[in-house]
């Protein structure tokens, strides 16, 4: 079935712009998020997730009330609800896989959903207008995948690319890099994110090394699962620790004058973490099993022995 607006079929070889004045319900919610104030996200309750990274749940789960995830330049995130049960899925996609990555986030809310009232809504928000039209090449292919499932899903929310666009002293920068969604309400919210544990650098090990999107969260057990990984030893490992901070963002970013004040140090204490665990499964999953964690009560993370 076709990806919808209020019940009419989007012709998604529009640009977003143009989606955007077919619809003035569509065009004042993307108004409507940018103007919002950036809201301050602590560890209570929250679930941070990373690049090809998902997590979903529901609002009957007693650990975690939102999910978030922030960053995106040229990617977008995207969150999947369903209307009837309330799953919603959050996920931080960068169009390494599209298909398969929409695919998941449509089955991760499925699977939680055991009604057959209400509807799938969608919201997707990020990239900017970048010099390598990196952004709109996601958008368009993110708008065209969703349009080609079986399920009927109702475009809520789009702010991407040039609508999520602006220019500070002569360069393209992205109005909103973050949101957040409340899982009780199904509010969504420009956000940054005090908490991004647990396993940060992990997590974004094993992305730099070419890994696919994965769920991270089991609804049922309230339990975050990373891993268990495998990698191949980062090729010339050494080389890029002993760079500067302007050949690293150069080249592990897909839009350097872009990226927050974080993304070099960010991106320095992932490269060591490759350097120290070259074989993860040796020093990292010994057992074979993830490092699975439960949300405590101060909102901190315990890791639960498998």
């Amino acid at each position: 079935m076709p990806l919808l607006i209020d019940s009419r079929r989007l012709d998604v070889s529009l640009p977003a712009a143009q989606i955007l004045q077919t619809c003035p319900e569509l065009e004042e919610r993307a108004r409507n998020l940018k103007s919002q104030p950036t809201q301050i996200v602590g560890p209570h309750g929250f679930l941070y997730v990373q690049q090809r990274e998902l997590a979903a749940t529901t609002p009957h789960d007693r650990s975690i009330s939102i999910l978030g995830s922030e960053d995106a330049t040229t990617c977008h995130i995207i969150v999947l609800r369903h209307t009837g049960s309330g799953a919603t899925c959050l996920a931080h996609c960068d169009g390494s896989d599209s298909e398969k990555e929409v695919a998941a986030i449509i089955q991760a809310v499925k699977s939680l959903t055991k009604t057959n009232e209400g509807r799938l809504e969608l919201h997707l928000v990020g990239g900017f207008n970048d010099q390598r039209q990196l952004s709109l090449k996601l958008s368009r292919q993110l708008l065209k995948v969703f349009h080609q499932q079986a399920e009927d899903v109702h475009l809520v929310t789009l702010c991407v690319t040039d609508i999520n666009d602006k220019k500070e002293n002569g360069i393209h920068l992205p109005v909103i890099y973050g949101i957040a969604v409340n899982v009780k309400t199904g509010e969504i919210f420009k956000a940054k994110f005090q908490d991004r544990q647990p396993d940060e650098d992990l997590r974004s090990a094993y992305i730099m090394t070419g890994g696919h999107m994965v769920n991270v969260y089991d609804a049922e057990t309230e339990q975050l699962n990373i891993g268990p990984y495998s990698w191949l030893p980062f090729p010339n490992i050494e080389f890029w620790l002993s760079q500067g901070d302007k050949q690293i963002l150069d080249c592990f970013s897909t839009s350097p004058q872009a990226e927050p004040p974080h993304f070099v140090q960010h991106m320095k204490s992932s490269l060591q973490y490759l350097k120290d665990n070259p074989h993860p499964q040796v020093s990292v999953f010994p057992n074979g099993k993830p490092r699975s964690y439960k949300k405590k009560a101060d909102g901190q993370w315990e890791r639960i022995k498998n």
